[in-house]
């Protein structure tokens, strides 16, 4: 199957090179901003005509949440316009798209976990920007695969368990949000799933739809820099704070929770346990 993935230095995108450079069965070609920039859209599309490829994966995105605030128009054309222009081609092509989105397409209250058909309502500029995606790529009536996630982690880029290790070193107490409840979600497992949706509805296009994924079991911010810190063996302290004394300029959810059991039923693809992928990550960073 010959698969290609916007973006290359990203976090699910690093993962994804190393799950198809060791596999017998796939192979990728990856689109930095210089091959395809999703501030320009079309040059997108033009990139999936020219390679005719059997299935696309966007693993690229803005993804500077704060940011955003000041530059949704930006955020906007990249999550929304970009995403609508690769799947208007993809759906000429007949092939499948599998484009990542987040639980910040949801209003981040209450306590219970998201559904894929639960109502939208973005409270923040780069939430409303993946809710422009999302849309685009459904409008486009090819076949597709939305996958909202959450909490991405891995050993590659800037992320919360490279910034625990190095402020766990460095102090001897965190204070750390508590109040935001979800779950973290290794990018290499993010990859595999992603992998697995576009082999399945290469052939089985009706499973098209948007789906969830994220790890397992729920936590905190603050319970998950704990567990950092156990693993890493550091002696760093987490004290618990509320979202409001570490106030941002995009308002971040509290509820973060998904259902992803339709993505374990229709593409066998469970929530995996985020413990057991940090400690891949740990190993990772330290070779």
């Amino acid at each position: 199957m010959n698969i290609l993935v916007f973006g290359a230095t990203g976090q699910v995108a690093r993962e994804l090179q190393l799950l198809i450079s060791g596999s017998q069965v796939h192979e990728a070609q990856f689109l930095d901003r210089a091959a395809a920039d999703l501030s320009q859209p079309e040059t997108c599309a033009a990139a999936i005509r020219a390679a005719a490829p059997d299935a696309v994966i966007n693993a690229a995105a803005y993804t500077a949440v704060d940011r955003a605030e000041d530059e949704e128009e930006l955020a906007s054309t990249i999550n929304g316009a970009a995403p609508g222009a690769m799947a208007g081609a993809c759906a000429a092509l007949a092939i499948p798209l599998v484009h990542i989105s987040t639980d910040y397409v949801f209003a981040g209250d209450g306590d219970t976990p998201w559904t894929p058909s639960d109502p939208v309502a973005p409270q923040n500029a780069y939430g409303r920007s993946k809710l422009l995606g999302e849309e685009a790529v459904r409008a486009a009536g090819g076949p597709y695969a939305i996958l909202r996630t959450s909490w991405v982690v891995s050993a590659f880029g800037n992320n919360f368990v490279k910034t625990m290790l190095r402020l766990g070193a460095e102090r001897d107490k965190l204070t750390i949000v508590a109040d935001q409840i979800g779950a973290p979600t290794c990018a290499r497992d993010i990859a595999r799933t992603c992998l697995a949706m576009a082999e399945q509805l290469q052939s089985n296009p009706e499973k098209s739809g948007t789906y969830h994924f994220s790890g397992t079991p729920l936590t905190s911010w603050a319970g998950f820099a704990r567990e950092i810190f156990a693993q890493a063996g550091l002696s760093c302290a987490v004290e618990d704070i509320p979202s409001s004394a570490y106030p941002t300029p995009a308002t971040r959810p509290l509820n973060s929770r998904l259902d992803c059991s339709a993505t374990e039923i229709t593409f066998g693809q469970p929530c995996p346990d985020w413990r057991d992928g940090l400690r891949e990550i740990l190993k990772d960073l330290e070779t």
